[in-house]
C-alpha cells in the first residue's frame, strides 16, 4: 500500500473514531492544518521528478478532497445529533400546570374598556368598529370640521401619503368617524359605542401620539339632553363606584355637537392626596353634546325628524384616574414590573353583576 493509501486510511479512521466536535476538529488540524500531514506531503511535491511530481500532487489532492469531505459530513451529523439531544433535554410538557411566575395579567388599558363596554352594555349599547387609517372627510368634513380648524394642522395629526376616496388619508383623530360611518350605513335608531384607537401628534406624561377612546352616540325622534345627562351620570358612578358622584356639565363648543358641554366629577385634593368623590374641587373627564344637525345631513339623516347625543372618553385618562396610574407613557413601556402592579388577573372579568372593581 502507498504512502497516500496509507495516510488516507489513518486519517478518515481518525475522522470516525471522533465523538466531540472538538475532537474532529483536532483531526482537521492535524491533516489540513498550517503544519498539517497532507499539507507536509503537499510541500515535498518540488523534490520529486516532474512526472512523479504530477501523479503524487494528484493523489493528494483527491486525499484532500476525502478527508475534508468526510470531516463535513461528520460534523453534519454531529452537530444534528448535538441539536436533537439539546431538544430532548429542553422539551416542555405542555399538559403541565403553568409555573407562578409565568402567570399572565389583563393590561389596565383592556380592562377598563372591559368596564366601559359593561357600563354601556347594560345601557343597550352595542360596540362598533372601523378603520384606524380614514379617509380625511370621515375624520374632519363630515363631523362639520372646517379647513382651517387647528385639528387639521400638520403638528397635531398623522397624515399618510396619498388619497382616497373622500380626501388625503389620516390616521384617525378619534373615533367619531365610526359613527359617521355606522349611520351612513344604516336607519336610525342608533345606540352604539365606538373604542379603539386613536392617534395625534402629542408626547408627555399625560399625552401620547397613539391613545384609547370610547365614544358613543345615541340617535332617534325623542332624544334631548336629558337623557344624555342621565347617561352620562350614571356612567361615571357606575365607573368609578361611587353612587353619589357629583357630576356638572360645563357649556363648551365642538363642531359636530350643539349645544357642547365638557362633563367633570367632583373630587378632593386635601392634604395632598387626590380622591374622586364629595370634596371642593372638580376633574374634568369628557366632552359631550347634542349631534349637531349639520353632522346628520351629512349622514343622509334627515335632521327635522331624528335628534341624537354624542360623547367621547379617553380610556388612559379614566384608567390613571380610577387606578392611581401617574404617567400615561408607562402603559406602553412593556415593563412587567408594572404589569404585575396595575395588571388584571384573567378571572376579573368586570359586569355590573359580578362588579368592576375586582
Amino acid at each position: 500500500m502507498s504512502d497516500t493509501e496509507t495516510l488516507k486510511t489513518d486519517l478518515l479512521a481518525e475522522v470516525e473514531a471522533a465523538s466531540t466536535l472538538q475532537e474532529l476538529d483536532d483531526v482537521r488540524v492535524k491533516a489540513l492544518g498550517k503544519k498539517g500531514l497532507i499539507t507536509a506531503q503537499m510541500k515535498t511535491l518540488g523534490k520529486l521528478s516532474p512526472q512523479d511530481r504530477k501523479s503524487t500532487g494528484q493523489a493528494l489532492n483527491m486525499l484532500k478532497g476525502e478527508v475534508a469531505k468526510a470531516i463535513e459530513a461528520k460534523q453534519a451529523d454531529m452537530a444534528d445529533a448535538e441539536l436533537n439531544a439539546k431538544l430532548l433535554s429542553e422539551k416542555v410538557d405542555v399538559t403541565l400546570p403553568t409555573r407562578p411566575e409565568s402567570e399572565g395579567y389583563i393590561h389596565p388599558i383592556s380592562q377598563t374598556i372591559e368596564e366601559v363596554v359593561s357600563i354601556l352594555g347594560e345601557m343597550g349599547f352595542g360596540v362598533a368598529e372601523g378603520p384606524e387609517i380614514e379617509d380625511d372627510w370621515y375624520n374632519f368634513g363630515a363631523l362639520n370640521i372646517p379647513d382651517d380648524h387647528p385639528a387639521r394642522q400638520e403638528h397635531d395629526t398623522f397624515y399618510l401619503p396619498g388619497t382616497g376616496e373622500h380626501g388625503r388619508k389620516v390616521l384617525r383623530t378619534h373615533t367619531s368617524p365610526v359613527q359617521i360611518r355606522t349611520m351612513m350605513a344604516g336607519k336610525p335608531p342608533f345606540r352604539v359605542i365606538a373604542p379603539g384607537r386613536t392617534y395625534r401628534c402629542d408626547y408627555d406624561a399625560t399625552h401620547s401620539p397613539m391613545f384609547h377612546q370610547v365614544e358613543g352616540l345615541v340617535v332617534d325622534k325623542t332624544v334631548h339632553m336629558g337623557h344624555l345627562k342621565g347617561t352620562l351620570i350614571e356612567f361615571c358612578r357606575a365607573y368609578f363606584g361611587v353612587e353619589d358622584l357629583p357630576v356638572r356639565f360645563r357649556p363648551s363648543y365642538f363642531p359636530f355637537t350643539e349645544p357642547s358641554a365638557e362633563v367633570d366629577i367632583g373630587c378632593t385634593r386635601e392634604g395632598g392626596e387626590f380622591k374622586i368623590g364629595h370634596g371642593d374641587s372638580w376633574l374634568e373627564i369628557l366632552g359631550c353634546g347634542m349631534v349637531n344637525p349639520k353632522v346628520l345631513e351629512n349622514c343622509g339623516i334627515d335632521s327635522t325628524e331624528y335628534q341624537g347625543f354624542a360623547f367621547g372618553v379617553g380610556i388612559e385618562r379614566i384608567a390613571m384616574l380610577k387606578y392611581g396610574i401617574p404617567d400615561l407613557r408607562t402603559f406602553y413601556e412593556s415593563d412587567l414590573r408594572w404589569l404585575r402592579h396595575y395588571g388584571f388577573s384573567a378571572l376579573d372579568v368586570p359586569s355590573m353583576v359580578g362588579g368592576l372593581n375586582p
